[in-house]
């Protein structure tokens, strides 16, 4: 049993109770209780870079640790939600632990609040995204993904082409899997930019499709791994990074925290971008993996289109780039969509993507996107020797 010596407690912060708190939000609590917790424990809170939270925060009903995080002025390198009733405070203290021992954060606020009002709307006017943000129609993904991609266009002059090419790549991809939602529908870049624009400068094409599906991941001990059917793949090195929940807070419209998270999995797994034989990269808009190229530093802000089309997309490219064809060619089970990109890359370390098999895949980066480019996670996973 690990005891995780290196780790304690060092504040606690408490709110007197009361019966009801008149008008005041389940954020202003946090935020009041995290305040005196980060002065009890004689920090600041740009020290602070993990965060644990419940999951009744009314005043968002998802995207909970970005919403709190933003709230706070956190921007924290590990960020969850524990949902485990009244066993959710205790189940904190350890994954705080865990995570810092893990090497993925320094110092983590574990905060759980709930107001009483029933007079208080559910979502009054003090999260961002619904002040500064859904005012003025950016509402939803693709309004919002929209700006991005105009953002990046106007400041880099890169072609609707350039970004097109991408979706066209996943459709290609998608041929080689019988199980994608566009097998047997390729696209080229001139069917791409010939669908429907949903949000200028976005094309239908360029856009994920909802779709019903599941997908699972078992982790386990190494030498149990090693006795399994399959040969095992290892977690190399992983990093996260919050920076807010609003497109309006963004620090960057042209870059976003997957540049910080996948340089600490770089850096934890001792490899560096040429070293990966897949990208497997959350694309649930073009726009997204442009984004994610750049930030790995595959090459400069704004030739994401040439290092396509000089290295190549599919399974014999020099990177080949989501060979199940990606969330825009497998389609995107909601939530799960992110993990298709984990599974993929397990069964092409496996060596057993059949029809797309990569030739000496050993290794591979794998990222997962939240929100608007908001949150991120970067894992490079290594087949067992």
């Amino acid at each position: 049993m690990r005891a995780w010596n290196a780790v304690a407690i060092a504040g606690i912060g408490e709110l007197k109770p009361v019966r009801r708190t008149e008008g005041v939000t389940t954020l202003e609590l946090i935020a009041e209780a995290s305040r005196r917790a980060v002065v009890d424990a004689g920090l600041v809170p740009r020290e602070v870079d993990g965060l644990l939270v419940g999951p009744q925060v009314g005043e968002t009903p998802q995207h909970v640790p970005a919403t709190v995080a933003e709230y706070l002025g956190l921007k924290p390198t590990m960020a969850n939600v524990v949902d485990l009733g009244g066993a959710s405070g205790p189940g904190m203290i350890w994954r705080a632990a865990a995570a810092i021992d893990a090497g993925m954060c320094d110092t983590v606020l574990c905060v759980l609040a709930n107001h009483r009002d029933d007079e208080a709307p559910r979502s009054p006017n003090r999260n961002p995204i619904r002040e500064f943000d859904v005012p003025f129609g950016a509402s939803g993904a693709n309004i919002s993904y929209a700006l991005l991609m105009q953002a990046h266009m106007a400041a880099h002059g890169c072609p609707p082409e350039d970004y097109a090419a991408i979706a066209a790549a996943a459709r290609a991809n998608a041929q080689r899997n019988p199980d994608a939602i566009f097998h047997g529908k390729p696209a080229t870049v001139e069917d791409v930019l010939a669908s429907p624009t949903v949000a200028s400068p976005l094309h239908l094409y360029e856009i994920v499709m909802p779709v019903a599906g599941g997908e699972a991941v078992v982790v386990t001990r190494r030498r149990t791994a090693e006795c399994g059917p399959h040969k095992p793949v290892r977690l190399l090195g992983a990093g996260e990074k919050v920076t807010h929940r609003a497109v309006s807070q963004a620090p960057s419209l042209t870059s976003g925290p997957l540049k910080d998270a996948m340089a600490r999995a770089f850096a934890q797994s001792g490899l560096a971008p040429r070293d990966m034989k897949l990208l497997s990269l959350y694309d649930c808009y073009t726009i997204m993996v442009a984004t994610t190229i750049e930030d790995a530093g595959f090459c400069a802000p704004g030739a994401f289109g040439a290092f396509i089309r000089d290295s190549g997309t599919g399974a014999d490219g020099l990177y080949p780039l989501n060979t199940h064809g990606g969330q825009l060619g497998f389609g995107q089970p909601d939530l799960a969509g992110g993990m298709t990109h984990v599974v993929e890359a397990v069964r092409q370390l496996r060596g057993e993507a059949t029809g797309r098999q990569i030739r000496g895949a050993t290794t591979a980066l794998v990222t997962g996107n939240g929100a608007t480019m908001s949150e991120a996670v970067s894992l490079i996973l290594g087949a067992e020797a």
